[in-house]
């Protein structure tokens, strides 16, 4: 069950057991730690939703807007982000080999 709270997480508008909130406007609420495994929100507008801390692990999260929206220690892992607006994955500054072989730091042209 998702619950869904105004945009100051004061008051609670919806209880939605759903699998699919697709191509719905969610824009500004407050869906923090929210269990969304699997969820359809393709299509959705999710601009400026607090998704902090949400489970998105296999949600389905292709053509949705993303601007604004708060992903902050969001689960995401198998997630599909395919032409979310909005999003950007982020990626490592620096891997270190840590023992693994064949690994070097320098780029050989050939």
């Amino acid at each position: 069950m998702i619950i869904i709270y105004d945009r100051k997480g004061l008051c609670e508008l919806a209880r939605i057991n759903t699998s699919t909130l697709r191509n719905i406007d969610l824009r500004g609420h407050n869906l923090e730690n929210a269990n969304l495994i699997q969820m359809d929100l393709s299509g959705s507008d999710l601009r400026d939703v607090n998704l902090l801390g949400a489970d998105l692990r296999l949600a389905n999260i292709t053509d949705a807007d993303l601007r604004g929206a708060n992903l902050s220690d969001a689960l995401v892992e198998g997630a599909v982000f395919d032409n979310a607006r909005g999003y950007r994955a982020a990626l490592p500054v620096s891997v270190e080999p840590s023992g693994a072989t064949g690994l070097s730091n320098s780029t050989t042209t050939r």
